[in-house]
């Protein structure tokens, strides 16, 4: 091969994610593959490439991990499931003699699932290196505090966040210049910005994922945000389980100081801010803004009553905006492109984009960012690809404990703030689990009611015991033990406890169950007056049985039984006593006959 200059050579990239999904899926050892492929085919030959390794964020499509790109100019090629072992043919055949590995090309549904996003956080979080600083600088990064040090006012920011029409990311929806603004004119010596990166919601990964991958949009919006409130610390508050997302934000926190982008007069301005992370020890609870406050003061985490609220008197008691992940990084675009451009994207009254974790029984699960009024159905099935196995849709639980299930029939509504609450549900931080004909709705509104119950910190009693008491109907309901009656009480204790608990998580606590006796309530009164569960989930109102018409005597079923609840001898029908049965299923799951009945 002639020889050639490093200047005159081909600069090929390969991007690895790894994100939470990339690295549980080999990424860093996907990673070294490559470097060990390419080192050793150099022995032999000069590459006509040099060949440049970018660890990139979460790129959205986890279920297909580990993501690799091979970038080559404008000509970018993605393949899907690497393994280190597939990384050598990769270098082999597509890097050296131009020809990609088809058999692990991503398929046509990958583009699917970008067709309708619109991303804005996602789109740097799947293409620059989250642990290098100059990554993110190379694409716009740190420009919007640039510039609003260059010549804004703090009253000017606010203003231009107001326009921009962001409302808080978190869960309420509260306009994000509006909480500003009052923290702004608030008195008190100090003031703090604090980041909320305590997520806790069951399925949901979006704050993880956006600092496991763009750290450094995080950092700048708080700064913007301390810019614009007259603070000059500022906290992270994010959960020690969250082990990467909490290196790369330490790591990008000392760069930002090493280059002088944090510390005393940044950019040479009277403008001074430094950055503290407090780690939480995963109490749900303290995703309620006072209980997080309790705890970064080295309280217990418990939610106190408002008015006074954190914009007036906050941490240390003094004046304090929270805002989580999704909506500080959104601040740096909005300052670097306008208000303008933000409110464009969006309603008329949910102005910009929206983060969501889809998971559950859709085809395609991972992190997505649509533009606010994007309708349900085209999540689901656009992007989702629609239900494993083809199965029916049966609902879509969205806002976590917090918010509710919402049926087939309302597959239309725009995910807006206004359009998703007049459903029962909320938007919440972004969690989206997708429900299908076999899930049990009186079940599901047990699972969250767990949830919320372990987690309520028990400050207040309607909360404390409260859910316990709806716990407990529901646990009846899943045992056969239902009664008449027992619907209406479930509906009272609701909504009592909705209107006497002192915080967010007791006053949302009772959302999974009012939204499935709306829209599901045929279920609850099927196990109560039936004893029965449609979707054949609660065990203990299930029957077994082996057909012996279609029963061939395999033994499948006989060796999987943990009771010894079945006989028979080998190529002959097999019987299952009922008297010894725990209903656990396995007989029914490893039955490839369909021989087990299940009612």
């Amino acid at each position: 091969m002639q020889q050639q200059t490093e200047e005159n050579k081909r600069k090929l990239i390969v991007r690895v994610c790894i994100g939470t999904g990339g690295l549980a899926a080999g990424g860093k050892e996907v990673i070294a593959a490559f470097k060990k492929a390419i080192n050793d085919f150099c022995v032999d030959i000069d590459l006509d490439f040099t060949c440049h390794y970018q660890k990139v964020g979460c790129r959205g499509f986890c279920a297909r991990d580990v993501l690799v790109d091979v970038v080559d100019g404008d000509k970018s090629v993605t393949y899907q499931g690497i393994k280190p072992d597939i990384a050598k043919r990769i270098v082999r055949e597509h890097l050296i003699e131009g020809k990609p590995v088809t058999e692990w090309l991503i398929d046509d549904s990958y583009y699917a699932f970008h067709s309708k996003q619109h991303k804005i956080l996602l789109k740097d979080c799947g293409t620059i290196d989250p642990e290098d600083i100059q990554a993110y600088i190379n694409v716009g990064g740190y420009e919007g505090i640039k510039k609003i040090l260059s010549g804004m006012t703090p009253d000017e920011v606010i203003n231009e966040i107001k326009a921009s029409g962001i409302r808080g990311r978190g869960g309420a929806g509260f306009p994000t210049g509006v909480k500003w603004d009052a923290c702004r004119k608030a008195p008190g010596d100090r003031k703090y910005i604090v980041c909320n990166a305590d997520e806790g919601d069951p399925g949901a990964f979006m704050d993880r994922s956006v600092i496991e991958g763009n750290p450094h949009s995080v950092i700048e919006g708080m700064m913007i945000a301390a810019y614009a409130i007259g603070s000059s610390l500022g906290y992270v508050y994010i959960r020690a389980e969250y082990p990467s997302a909490v290196e790369r934000l330490k790591l990008a926190i000392a760069q930002a100081h090493e280059i002088g982008y944090l510390g005393n007069r940044v950019f040479g301005s009277d403008f001074s801010f430094d950055l503290r992370i407090k780690l939480g020890a995963g109490a749900f609870v303290c995703g309620e803004e006072t209980a997080l406050i309790a705890s970064i003061e080295g309280e217990r985490g418990m939610p106190r009553a408002k008015p006074p609220f954190p914009v007036h008197k906050g941490l240390w008691g003094m004046p304090t905006v929270i805002n989580n992940v999704e909506t500080l990084s959104n601040i740096p675009y909005i300052i670097r492109n306008g208000s303008a451009w933000y409110a464009s994207i969006g309603t008329e009254k949910s102005r910009g984009t929206k983060v969501f974790a889809l998971t559950g029984k859709v085809k395609n699960t991972g992190l997505i960012e649509v533009p606010m009024g994007i309708r349900l159905g085209e999540i689901i099935y656009d992007i989702g690809g629609g239900i494993i196995g083809n199965k029916q849709f049966k609902a879509v639980q969205l806002g976590g404990p917090s918010g509710g299930c919402i049926p087939h029939h309302l597959l239309d509504t725009p995910v807006t703030y206004e359009d998703i609450m007049q459903t029962g549900a909320i938007v919440g931080s972004g969690g989206m689990v997708v429900l299908d004909e076999n899930d049990c709705m009186v079940n599901i509104a047990k699972f969250f009611l767990e949830f919320t119950q372990a987690e309520s910190c028990g400050k207040c009693v309607p909360c404390r015991i409260g859910t316990k008491r709806l716990l407990e109907i529901l646990d009846r309901f899943t045992k056969g033990l239902g009664k008449d009656g027992d619907i209406e009480l479930l509906e009272k204790l609701c909504n009592d406890i909705k209107v006497t608990s002192l915080c967010g998580l007791g006053q949302t606590a009772p959302n999974p169950i009012l939204s499935t006796l709306k829209y599901f309530r045929e279920e609850y009164e099927a196990h109560i007056k039936e004893k029965r569960c449609p979707a054949k989930v609660c065990k203990d109102l299930l029957t077994y049985g082996i057909l012996e018409e279609f029963c061939k005597g395999c033994g499948a079923c006989l060796r999987a039984c943990p009771a010894k609840a079945i006989t028979g001898e080998k190529k002959k029908p097999h019987k299952l006593d009922s008297s010894i049965c725990i209903k656990c299923g396995a007989c029914f799951d490893v039955c490839k006959f369909k021989a087990v009945g299940r009612e």
